[in-house]
């Protein structure tokens, strides 16, 4: 992200200080300036990375940490919105299934094109939900698809999704023979 707002200055020192989470919803209708309606289903995010930019920006590197439900919201005077949320429960690994394990492969080799941004994540190929969300996070989905694997509670569920979102690009794939 790219930080030049006051509003979200303010936000990133607070949160570089404190070491603490923010969040994060796509908005459904409306603009970052303006009323906006946002889903209610969002991503907690923690920084992980900043920099200043030679153009005078912030950048920041952040997260997904965890999901969550947003209860209600305000904004504040500076114009940042604020909520109460309730966390989601976390989802517990789901074993890759046989049929999947080509997209595991693809994905594997993604990450190591990608470099230095995906470098620390702890590498999870078998699980279904985690080969799903960095799928969802790195292919060329709409924000509103992005939305549905978010809102996604079945890892298989999310994962076909994406399967669906690949062969839309790739074109259907031979089944895979492990």
């Amino acid at each position: 992200m790219r930080i030049f707002e006051v509003r979200y200055l303010d936000m990133i020192s607070e949160r570089l200080r404190s070491g603490g989470l923010f969040g994060v919803l796509l908005i459904r209708s409306g603009n970052e300036t303006g009323p906006t309606s946002t889903y209610q289903v969002g991503t907690l995010a923690r920084i992980v990375d900043w920099y200043q930019g030679s153009d005078g920006l912030l950048g920041v590197t952040a997260i997904g940490d965890r999901r969550f439900r947003l209860l209600s919201s305000e904004q504040r005077d500076d114009g940042l919105n604020v909520g109460e949320v309730e966390m989601l429960p976390d989802q517990h690994d789901v074993a890759l299934p046989q049929e999947y394990r080509a997209l595991a492969r693809i994905l594997a080799g993604v990450l190591d094109d990608l470099g230095k941004l995906y470098d620390s994540l702890e590498r999870k190929y078998d699980d279904a939900g985690w080969v799903a969300y960095r799928f969802a996070e790195i292919l060329p989905i709409s924000p509103s698809g992005k939305q549905s694997c978010l809102e996604q509670d079945d890892p298989l569920a999310r994962l076909e999704i994406v399967r669906q979102v690949l062969e839309s690009v790739r074109g259907p794939q031979p089944a895979d023979s492990d």
